[in-house]
């Protein structure tokens, strides 16, 4: 049976994008429905950044006692894994959305379980377990369906059950060995998280290891899982994969070597949870949208991407941010306050996705980056100067003997304003933040100076790179 609703917006996904894209619509006046065929909360929630971060955490905490002289000799064991796994479990609700979906009813959104699919203009319908609804929207279809992994054309690959980072963040028990394909933030997070939990782990990748980043910090977190006994085998071609009676993986480089474990981490990037939706017949790409600064979709006025399915930037913190950026435009333009194009930096627009861009690798140690290294910015005919050095400031002096970290500024020399930070070392993240305010706010140098870090911080580094950089 088909039943039909209408409502002023129509969000598919119901991630952490896809809950603040329907919950900004309400909070404006509008009615939104959502969608969800899976858990919500959705990646992030429950098998990426809070279950694979909870794995981590447990090491890292352990690594900074025995990193500390007197903390040092009172650490007499290592990791206990079951109670790493319960940790993680709780953080997930094991796996339990109903909170969330509390959440969802109390905020006035509709909730729908279902799967969706575009039949027309601000039409979707739903499939759920009673049969189908219909429904219209009134102003606006959100697309905030996320990523999916991308499966690398390994000879063999397609024939086994590996694991992926959903299957190793909910892993119910710890491997005696893995390998990792992929050499990016997923892959080099968990190869550290099982290192540290009892696993002999493998890392394989075909470049070097997080070449996004500026390699003198990459380098660091090399240096580290090395450190951990993770065997790193970098700018290594994978043949092909296969697996014995016995159960175990093995995977055959390029040179004739095979690397044999009890379990196969597949990591090599994703790419924007688009098939299935309906796109084809809208005369739509589902490999890419093409989407203006609001989130709409070029040439539908009415369809909106946001978060992972818009592909511009695959972080949650910024698709959220992109989801804000939606749900005010969405209701402006309905009240009829917002027409045309939304000006750069004005609440209609998602401009920090190409600025002020922050992220985290939450290694032991942490990359910490904001805005752009200095390739992008000088791809982006930006005059840049460089300024990096070592951290070695009395914080980082107390906060661990044998302190190694590494810090970065690209400065654009034409307006004086900093286009990109980096961080290398432990417990950087916390650094991270007032990078993104300084970028974002395009601060002059000449007053960056008068932010006095305070000491002892690890956050004296701004000083000495003000300082090298010459003020």
């Amino acid at each position: 049976m088909t039943t039909e609703q209408t409502t002023d917006v129509i969000v598919i996904g119901a991630g952490a994008v896809g809950e603040n894209a329907a919950a900004r619509v309400v909070q404006g006046g509008l009615s939104a429905i959502l969608i969800e065929s899976d858990l919500v909360g959705g990646e992030c929630s429950y098998w990426a950044c809070m279950p694979s971060k909870a794995l981590l955490r447990p090491g890292t905490a352990l690594h900074g006692a025995q990193s500390v002289a007197g903390a040092r000799e009172a650490v007499t064991g290592s990791l206990n894994a079951q109670k790493v796994l319960e940790r993680r479990t709780e953080f997930t609700s094991n796996w339990d959305d109903s909170s969330q979906v509390d959440w969802v009813k109390d905020t006035g959104i509709t909730f729908l379980r279902g799967r969706a699919h575009l039949t027309g203009e601000r039409q979707v319908q739903v499939t759920t377990d009673d049969g189908a609804t219909q429904l219209t929207a009134r102003h606006a279809v959100v697309l905030a369906t996320g990523s999916a992994p991308v499966t690398p054309p390994i000879d063999g690959l397609d024939q086994l059950d590996f694991w992926g980072t959903r299957e190793a963040t909910a892993a119910s028990e710890i491997p005696a060995s893995l390998t990792v394909l992929g050499g990016g933030v997923a892959g080099a997070e968990l190869a550290q998280a099982f290192a540290r939990l009892g696993s002999t782990v493998t890392l394989i990748a075909r470049s070097g290891l997080l070449g996004n980043y500026p390699p003198e910090a990459s380098r660091l977190v090399e240096d580290a899982l090395k450190e951990d006994g993770v065997k790193m085998l970098l700018h290594t071609e994978t043949a092909a994969v296969s697996r014995s009676a016995d159960g175990t993986f093995s995977v055959t480089l390029q040179g004739g070597d095979t690397v044999v474990s009890q379990k196969l981490l597949v990591s090599t990037g994703r790419r924007p949870a688009l098939n299935n939706l309906g796109l084809e017949d809208l005369q739509l790409d589902p490999r890419g949208l093409e989407t203006d600064s609001s989130g709409q979709v070029v040439g539908h006025d009415w369809l909106y991407a946001v978060g992972d399915a818009a592909g511009k930037v695959l972080l949650t913190h910024q698709g959220k941010y992109e989801a804000r950026i939606t749900g005010d435009a969405i209701t402006a333009r309905a009240n009829g306050t917002l027409k045309g194009t939304a000006e750069d930096w004005s609440s209609h627009a998602a401009t920090a996705d190409h600025y002020a861009v922050p992220q985290v690798v939450f290694t032991d140690p942490e990359i910490a980056m904001a805005g752009r290294t200095v390739q992008q910015a000088e791809k982006d005919g930006i005059n840049v100067s460089e300024t990096s050095l070592k951290i070695a400031v009395a914080g980082s002096a107390l906060h661990s003997d044998g302190y190694m970290g590494w810090a970065q500024m690209v400065v654009d020399e034409d307006r004086k304003v900093l286009v990109g930070v980096t961080f290398a070392g432990p417990d950087v993240a916390e650094l991270l933040h007032a990078a993104t305010i300084a970028i974002a706010g395009e601060v002059p140098l000449n007053r960056l100076w008068h932010a006095v870090p305070a000491y002892p911080t690890i956050s004296e580094v701004w000083l000495r790179l003000l300082e090298q950089y010459g003020l």
